[in-house]
């Protein structure tokens, strides 16, 4: 047995040292960070570390013998690690500063409160709504969504203008004033925009096996069997073999061959209830990496009232550091926005560590998982695997998730719910935070979510499970 052990004990020494030459390693990362978040930063590279390794069999074993299996560490890894290793006889890591248990989860804690102010309920995450045009006009929808539970009020610039915007967010901070609950106002750029142009016509038919060509707008009327794209140069990017997708992925397209402005496109699959690609549907490009910017002109135009107006900006379409950079750098030093990461491409996803690095700079940064994209660009089948890893590896770095797009959606439209949108609500608990899209039933929407997020978020903190009492095992035990 005692052999055994000291297996173990050489086994966790070695990826001891992993992280720790990790650390040096890339000690330029912790460098560039913000002074609050090099503790963090850190502990995202110490996890990094452990998950380029297998050690499956390492785990199995220390269940075997009673100690932690390492797994639900992520906010204190190295921290994990020592501990374990000092109920093996290891003295090593005493005098050394790391995350345990208590301290990695009081750091996200704060940095969650940091971005998104304080709430009623510690146990449950944030609920972020969506405003939409009417409520720049409906002061008491707005504060009855307020008292229902609403802690962030999220604004998409891609609609409306600043005149409307001012007034929801005048809208919001009546309501805050009259009822003393806080709300932050949560600010979307727009980001490139890459819709189905048509002209004349409404919607363009097609069938399985058709070749038709994705144009540039303006050289829509000179090609036959053609759709338009606004985004100009998009087509000239792709490349034969790359699939292209419209619509919410409805329909799915490959792309044949390539010229000015142009590229021919051959239809796959129809999904849609009828053979339409219809104008202004989104077009999604899941295997090709485009140079488009994320941050446009328009998004530009728009920071100058949201740096005034906002307490947190959202970032559409961040794909790399250099997107990153832009923005960071259009904002300016000592800006008091918070930053929220969208990851909406599978772009971004391969390069999240990174951009967790290059948002460490900022003072508050969160990360919201957009399920809406990133399921059509990385295939809905991934989305589970995916948004679990996005959410470990966040955890990591102490960075605040927002869980985001179709949250009891069916509820919001309806006002019924179906099962399998209740249960996916249920594993949103696993988030920071939860965002609720428009709709015509919010206000009951929010408070099933609440009711959900209650009764969920008793059972696990993250994905470490807890042991409340179960009513059924009660039930049984008191006949």
């Amino acid at each position: 047995m005692r052999a055994a052990l000291n297996k173990l004990a050489t086994e966790l020494e070695t990826i001891d040292a992993v992280m720790l030459r990790t650390e040096i390693e890339f000690g330029h990362l912790l460098d560039q960070v913000h002074p609050t978040q090099r503790a963090n930063a850190a502990n995202l590279l110490h996890y990094l570390a452990l998950r380029s390794l297998d050690i499956r069999e390492l785990q199995d074993a220390l269940h075997e013998v009673g100690l932690s299996s390492i797994t639900s560490s992520e906010s204190h890894v190295r921290g994990q690690l020592l501990a374990i290793m000092q109920h093996l006889g290891a003295k090593k890591g005493k005098d050394e500063i790391f995350f345990n248990y208590s301290s990695g989860k009081k750091s996200l804690a704060q940095k969650s409160a940091a971005l998104f102010g304080p709430k009623q309920i510690d146990s449950v995450p944030y609920i972020m709504l969506t405003f939409d045009s009417k409520m720049a006009d409906d002061y008491e929808k707005v504060k009855n969504m307020l008292q229902s539970g609403m802690n962030v009020a999220r604004i998409n610039c891609a609609h409306d203008d600043e005149a409307t915007w001012f007034r929801m967010i005048e809208n919001v901070k009546r309501a805050e004033k009259i009822t003393g609950l806080s709300c932050k106002i949560y600010m979307d750029l727009a980001g490139p925009k890459i819709r189905t142009v048509l002209r004349k016509k409404k919607q363009f038919k097609i069938e399985v096996g058709q070749s038709i060509s994705l144009v540039d707008e303006a050289l829509l009327g000179h090609e036959k069997n053609a759709i338009g794209c606004s985004l100009l140069g998009v087509s000239e990017q792709l490349n034969p073999g790359e699939i292209v997708l419209f619509d919410d992925g409805l329909i799915e397209a490959r792309v044949e061959k390539t010229e000015a402005g142009k590229a021919r496109l051959q239809i796959l699959r129809i999904s849609s209830k009828k053979p339409f690609i219809k104008a202004e549907k989104g077009i999604n490009f899941p295997d090709s990496t485009l140079s488009t910017p994320a941050l446009t002109e328009y998004d530009l135009a728009c920071l100058p009232f949201i740096q005034k107006h906002a307490d947190i900006v959202g970032y559409s379409f961040v794909r790399n550091i250099e997107d990153m950079a832009q923005l960071q750098e259009a904002l300016g030093t000592g800006h008091h926005l918070g930053l929220v990461i969208k990851i909406e491409t599978p772009e971004a996803v391969r390069n999240l560590p990174n951009l967790l690095f290059c948002g460490l700079k900022e003072k508050n940064i969160g990360v919201m998982i957009a399920r809406g994209d990133l399921a059509v660009e990385i295939g809905f089948e991934r989305m589970s695997e995916i948004q679990e890893e996005i959410l470990w590896i966040c955890e990591a770095a102490h960075v605040p998730v927002i869980w985001a797009t179709q949250v009891l959606d069916t509820l919001n439209k309806s006002g019924v719910a179906t099962r399998s949108e209740v249960t996916d609500a249920a594993h949103a608990a696993l988030a920071e935070c939860v965002m609720i899209n428009k709709g015509n039933h919010i206000i009951r929407t929010m408070e099933a979510l609440r009711n959900i997020l209650i009764r969920s978020g008793g059972h696990h903190v993250k994905k470490r499970y807890t042991f409340r009492p179960l009513s059924i095992a009660t039930r049984f035990m008191t006949p």
